[in-house]
């Protein structure tokens, strides 16, 4: 196993906590991870993106700069990592908040419109989550219980109430 996955939108969509999830689902794996968090100075509003690397061998460095795996929030992210992603990559869009599509046939895209199926099944700011569903479900990078794990580990205990929340929107990007 060996993913190099970039996730990018705006500050406060929960792009930064969706690649703890994935690191710590690796790390909880046994496998080797690094998560390289980026974000421009406004915070919310402003963009963030987050590397997270996954692999049976040690990592050499935690940057990525073409990405197998692309999950895109929001259109600026979206146009600014799209033509970096390898060739027979795999690529996530929120398509609720993407108005545009790509012209690569060499890549794997997924439009999922996940801030609206978020809104449609009470799963506010669950956007994020909800990617990370049909990304596992599409790479086979991990389990649903990985997954699980990765989310218990990760949500604060002062938010054990969004445990459940987060386990069912993976659950619903798995659907997807």
């Amino acid at each position: 196993m060996n993913y190099e996955i970039v996730l990018a939108g705006f500050g406060g969509q929960g792009i930064l906590f969706a690649g703890k999830v994935l690191a710590y689902a690796g790390l909880l794996d046994g496998k080797e991870v690094s998560w390289l968090p980026s974000y421009g100075p406004e915070m919310r509003g402003g963009t963030a993106n987050c590397s997270v690397c996954v692999s049976d061998e040690p990592i050499g460095s935690p940057l990525i700069l073409d990405p197998q795996v692309l999950v895109a929030m929001n259109t600026p992210s979206f146009e600014k990592f799209i033509n970096s992603v390898k060739p027979g990559g795999k690529v996530f869009v929120d398509s609720s908040m993407v108005d545009v599509k790509t012209d690569r046939t060499d890549i794997d895209v997924y439009y999922v419109p996940a801030t609206q199926l978020a809104t449609d099944n009470n799963m506010n700011g669950m956007a994020n989550i909800i990617l990370l569903g049909k990304l596992i479900k599409e790479t086979e990078m991990f389990t649903l219980e990985q997954m699980e794990a990765g989310i218990r580990k990760t949500v604060p205990a002062r938010k054990a109430d969004l445990i459940d929340v987060n386990i069912n929107a993976v659950k619903l990007g798995m659907a997807q």
